[in-house]
């Protein structure tokens, strides 16, 4: 009784927040901040006051409307960067396996004009936070939000203005507790026995391989538009000859029947189409294609799409276009009715010390290494990334398989009404920010779920099809590891993503069994489904400098054989029907404390 008693206060805590003032509800858009002759972006990265709640029901903060005052005034404070994650910035232990509310604060100058114009909005956006926030402007609660890697925001214009001389005090409450219908799921437990464990002690339990980073991870930005502003573009291309198709559609907000002028030019600035309707097909002769690294000479063309709202103060909107489709076939998955095979890797958006803080230098480097590996493309394991990030794929080339948090449902419980209606939702969110950006080809639901479950079949047959009416352009899949035969979720998707690790979690140290194995899970997945397969995990770790001759697993040499036969059975079936193989992993990431477990599970 004592333990239901906890966790529902837990629960209570994490996602009722009782104060309701003020609530402004975003747009339907999510477009990507962008400075214009219309638009100022006001980027609030830097030090941030902090304070962890470690009150024993991590409630202190709401309680005591921390919000009100100046967050220094309710106890001590440290300075936190933004964006970083707050785990590895300390010397406190306690801290970096802290589960419960952070709270975090900043005090910003807003530019005078943008208080004094009742004719410009001014947003307040958050590019990420980690996993459920709220947010205060001078102690007004303007918006809260569920999910840890998708953005969100709020006008927060007429509350600045109800009392301009006052400083913009911003605070944002941010609580990464996991639990059985979040995405992520996890769940908290209670370990009771005051004889091995600290009155009131509890774990975060969770069902993935990567370390549960919190805090503010991307950019803070304040931005402004005009009343009157461009809310939301959608983009979807084709091409017929040497003629390319750009359907367009702009929505808008507080402008009926204000005019418009949409005109698409090339690199070189030059006029290439033009409309001034608000939807529409733009055609565009001799068109340049949007084509993956080293799939072409010239690959990663981009055509520029202005919108200028022509209301009374104009407003006016640029976004990046890439002219290409994307076709899958029994066999075959096309782009530009051209066979692409992804030759890619699985990443993780963690780093030392930064966490999953956006960091520019370390996404660049990435970015040079990839290519110089001959890498064409890469699957977001296991969340949606940073958008910056898909403007450097957009840019060159690199193709990209969207996935969502859905990683770790492994509980029937997290099968329920209540988590399936919060996953539909984070894929509105997902396809919403995503979906113009050509480097983006197929959407994913999950990575290894308990799809062999009776409720997965319902599940993701609800799922895939929601994913498919808010993008029917795009193919849908999710990555399993599941025997192909009690898969209850792979009838519905559009190309099988299968990970397996033969000679390693399961057979250790027998490299001879690879070939059949992995010939047998192809040819038992195609025969089943008859659906291109991507091997979307594969591998072996090592440990640098580690070397032994005859190979011995975690050396050097049993990684190289291992990708050598897995490669030698790729290079026969990519013939016939594999479509794309991604490497597990890209570089080393963090994950819990603890001692592996051996999985002796088989897919095949």
């Amino acid at each position: 009784m004592l333990r239901r008693a906890r966790l529902a206060v837990f629960r209570l805590m994490c996602f009722c927040v009782v104060v309701r003032d003020a609530l402004c509800i975003p747009s339907s858009g999510m477009l990507y901040p962008r400075e214009s002759s219309s638009r100022e972006v006001k980027d609030l990265s830097g030090l941030w006051s902090f304070r962890a709640d470690k009150s024993p029901n991590r409630n202190q903060g709401f309680e005591r409307a921390w919000y009100k005052h100046r967050l220094a005034e309710t106890g001590p404070v440290l300075d936190m960067p933004v964006p970083a994650s707050f785990n590895d910035i300390t010397q406190d232990a306690t801290l970096r396996d802290f589960i419960g509310w952070v709270w975090y604060e900043k005090e910003v100058v807003v530019p005078a004009r943008w208080i004094a114009d009742e004719g410009t909005r001014v947003v307040l956006r958050v590019g990420s936070a980690h996993y459920y926030s709220v947010a205060w402007v001078n102690g007004v609660k303007v918006t809260e939000h569920e999910g840890g890697h998708l953005p969100f925001e709020a006008e927060i214009g007429g509350v600045l203005r109800d009392d301009p001389t006052t400083p913009c005090r911003i605070t944002i409450a941010v609580n990464n507790t996991l639990t059985l219908e979040t995405l992520p799921p996890g769940t908290i437990q209670y370990l009771n026995d005051t004889t091995k464990y600290p009155e009131g002690f509890f774990v975060q339990n969770i069902n993935f391989d990567f370390f549960n980073y919190a805090g503010i991870h991307r950019a803070v930005l304040l931005y402004t538009t005009p009343k009157a502003h461009v809310d939301d573009i959608t983009v979807v291309t084709d091409f017929l000859d040497s003629t390319g198709l750009v359907k367009y559609k702009v929505s808008v907000q507080n402008a009926a029947g204000a005019p418009l002028q949409v005109t698409l030019t090339d690199k070189d600035a030059h006029t290439v189409a033009s409309s001034t309707e608000p939807s529409g097909v733009l055609k565009v002769t001799d068109v340049k294609l949007w084509w993956p690294y080293l799939m072409h000479e010239n690959p990663a063309y981009l055509y520029s799409l202005e919108v200028r709202l022509m209301a009374a103060h104009e407003d006016v909107y640029t976004l990046p276009v890439g002219i290409r489709t994307v076709t899958v076939t029994g066999t075959r998955f096309l782009i530009n009715s051209k066979p692409f095979y992804f030759h890619g890797v699985n990443k993780h958006e963690d780093a030392d010390i930064r966490g999953k803080g956006f960091d520019w230098p370390l996404i660049v480097k990435d970015f040079n290494l990839m290519k110089w590996l001959g890498a064409n493309s890469f699957r977001t394991s296991h969340y949606p990334y940073a958008e910056e990030i898909l403007q450097m794929c957009d840019r060159h080339g690199i193709v990209v398989i969207d996935e969502c948090p859905g990683v770790g449902i492994n509980d029937i419980r997290s099968f329920g009404n209540a988590s399936l209606a919060h996953h539909l939702h984070v894929m509105d969110e997902l396809v919403r920010r995503d979906k113009n950006h050509p480097s983006v080809v197929m959407w994913s639901v999950a990575n290894e779920p308990a799809s062999e479950m009776p409720p997965a079949d319902l599940y993701f047959k609800s799922l895939i099809a929601h994913t498919k009416t808010l993008d029917p352009t795009r193919p849908v899949t999710y990555v399993t590891n599941s025997n192909y035969a009690r898969d209850r979720g792979a009838r519905y998707v559009d190309v099988i993503c299968v990970n397996s690790y033969f000679s390693w979690y399961h057979d250790p140290g027998h490299v001879e069994v690879i070939p059949i194995q992995l010939n047998t899970q192809f040819e038992n997945w195609y025969g089943a489904y008859g659906k291109p397969i991507i091997q979307s995990e594969y591998g072996a770790d090592a440990e640098a400098g580690l070397h032994s001759d005859p190979p011995v697993m975690f050396s050097e040499e049993y990684q190289k054989v291992v990708l050598e036969s897995y490669h030698r059975v790729f290079d026969q079936k990519r013939k016939k029907f594999v479509i794309g193989e991604l490497i597990w992993n890209f570089a080393d990431f963090m994950t819990k404390q603890g001692r592996p477990k051996d999985d002796f599970s088989s897919n095949f």
